[in-house]
């Protein structure tokens, strides 16, 4: 059956993905590069992420004390900088996979037009944007990986179960890249990026259970918190930080499919309109 094809011809830009493993010579193509810059890459990705948690961690936690949580043997108080380790492991994913899938995609994409280049080898813009998502996935691996590397030498957690955090993580980049390559499609210049910091990700930081638990919140601005990809993430990966398994991870994992193949399917149709028009 051939693909629906627009009113004028043209084949439908909401057709499904026509995907194949030329994505990786692409993939590849972007690690080569980026290997030249790890280093710079990596302070700069964990940097910030790291002071939150001194800051944050020690310092308003030798005021907290410890965090009370729902766990499955009942309630259970946890050091608050443990709290909000396991919390802001999520948010550096999200951030590092957001800022890749945006800033560094936008400069292949439109300012450096290397996409362009690509797609005159045997390489469809499908292709292109799978690489660009995956690969913004693997640079929040890279970044978070560090980051536990640090949590560990501190000592804030050895529960062996933070090695089914690694997967977690990864589907979290995955998801938030998907949804920052739907801005990516949009943008005409870097500034419009600022929409979805500030509109969308500052507010999820916020609302989403890393730096205070859900209970605090009015039960309106709970609801809403529940459908964010960023909380259900952190439902999925705190309970490893205190050695226990995720209740309702079947749901919780559910939701993070949802926004990433949603996000996705709405990014490559964006997509495809920029470089039809």
């Amino acid at each position: 059956m051939s693909a629906p094809r627009h009113p004028s011809g043209q084949h439908s830009v909401w057709r499904a993905p026509d995907l194949s493993w030329r994505w990786w010579p692409v993939f590849l193509r972007n690690l080569l590069v980026w290997r030249k810059l790890a280093i710079p890459s990596l302070v700069g990705n964990i940097a910030e992420p790291l002071m939150w948690l001194v800051a944050f961690g020690y310092g308003m936690g030798a005021l907290v004390g410890q965090v009370t949580l729902s766990g499955v043997d009942g309630e259970v108080k946890v050091p608050y900088i443990l709290f909000l380790a396991s919390g802001s492991i999520c948010m550096s994913a999200m951030n590092a996979a957001s800022f890749e899938a945006l800033y560094s995609a936008f400069s292949r994409m439109h300012v450096q037009k290397t996409w362009d280049g690509i797609m005159n080898a045997p390489v469809n813009l499908d292709d292109i944007v799978l690489a660009e998502m995956l690969w913004a996935a693997f640079k929040a691996l890279f970044t978070v990986t560090a980051i536990l590397g640090v949590m560990l030498a501190l000592g804030i957690s050895y529960s062996p179960k933070l090695l089914l955090a690694w997967p977690i993580l990864l589907g979290v980049g995955i998801t938030f890249s998907c949804l920052a390559l739907i801005f990516n499609a949009l943008a005409k210049g870097y500034d419009f990026f600022t929409y979805y910091f500030t509109l969308f990700l500052t507010p999820t930081m916020f609302v989403s259970g890393i730096f205070f638990p859900l209970e605090q919140l009015p039960e309106a601005v709970r609801a809403i918190s529940q459908c964010l990809p960023l909380t259900n993430a952190i439902d999925l990966v705190r309970p490893l930080f205190m050695d226990q398994w995720p209740q309702h991870w079947l749901r919780h994992a559910a939701v993070l499919l949802v926004y990433a193949a949603g996000g996705f399917w709405l990014a490559l149709a964006l997509t495809r309109r920029r470089f039809r028009g």
